[in-house]
């Protein structure tokens, strides 16, 4: 159980964090509590620092459309086609299996008005694909990176805590949700070796100007992601309370004011690839980059 203690240290931080809130907030509307949630665009550098292979960049491309009668409906759906692309620094700079992760979300707004905090309701339907046909391991047994098929489907349920604090003029939020995949909805292959049970955890916050502008016109001058996940289920003969199942992501963005609509992050990732068929590879990283934040309060 004291491998879990990390994960209790998030969590009371977070909701720490999250006491105390002013009852008035800028930008606190539904479409962008549905965006923090959306994985953002961005491209890195060629200046990884860890044990990822040498890259040209990895980008990920992230639009969102929004699906909603009126601005201020308390249902709202977000399509978003995602797609990351790994460019290696190799002979030709190959670009290999990108993942494709088209996904659709719908989102409701349980609490509003003068309450301080909006809670939102979320689930979400997605697929997992590199759009490969070839076998899933080589003629060794070992998995075909180049290849290989990969394909798994899931969706997520779960709630977003917003709240805007005076005092730091800040937007924050807190995210906890389970993201399962059915075993009928995955390769046959990846039964075993690749987790279907995902409890996800994650603290943003963004930090406002001084001088606030028109309202719906102003973007964050820096923000703080912090993520962390637990793969819960028994796969890989996992110990259940082993720390190889917590993988973790903070991010730091910063906006100059010389440029609109991208800015500059530096990211930590620790934990197993998210790179489709590479899921078997554990990474601890740092990169360097540019990011788009759409959002605006």
């Amino acid at each position: 159980m004291r491998l879990s203690l990390p994960i209790l240290v998030i969590f009371c931080c977070c909701f720490q964090a999250l006491q105390g809130q002013e009852k008035d907030w800028p930008g606190m509307e539904l479409d962008k509590v549905a965006l923090v949630n959306q994985r953002e665009s961005y491209i890195t550098f060629p200046m990884d620092i860890g044990n990822l292979e040498p890259l040209m960049f990895e980008a990920n491309v992230s639009p969102s459309f929004i699906i909603r009668k009126r601005m201020d409906s308390k249902l709202m759906g977000v399509l978003t086609p995602q797609i990351i692309i790994r460019m290696y620094n190799e002979v030709s700079y190959p670009v290999k299996t990108p993942s494709y992760i088209p996904q659709i979300a719908v989102y409701y707004l349980v609490t509003e008005g003068g309450t301080g905090t909006r809670m939102t309701l979320f689930g979400k339907l997605a697929h997992h694909s590199n759009g490969q046909n070839g076998n899933f391991y080589n003629t060794d047994g070992n998995i075909n990176l180049e290849s290989g098929n990969f394909a798994t489907n899931y969706f997520e349920l779960g709630l977003i805590s917003m709240s805007f604090g005076r005092a730091a003029n800040a937007t924050k939020l807190f995210k906890t949700s389970l993201e399962i995949h059915p075993k009928s909805w995955m390769l046959e292959e990846l039964q075993g070796q690749y987790s279907r049970l995902r409890w996800h955890n994650a603290f943003y916050a963004y930090k406002l100007p001084v001088k606030m502008g028109p309202r719906g016109s102003v973007k964050a001058d820096f923000s703080l992601k912090l993520q962390a996940t637990w793969f819960t289920d028994n796969f890989n003969d996992w110990d259940p309370f082993t720390i190889k199942r917590l993988h973790t992501r903070l991010t730091l963005y910063y906006h100059p004011n010389f440029l609109e609509d991208i800015g500059f992050f530096v990211e930590y990732y620790h934990g197993t690839d998210y790179y489709n068929i590479y899921f078997q590879h554990r990474l601890d990283i740092v990169r360097f980059g540019i990011m788009t934040e759409v959002l605006r309060f």
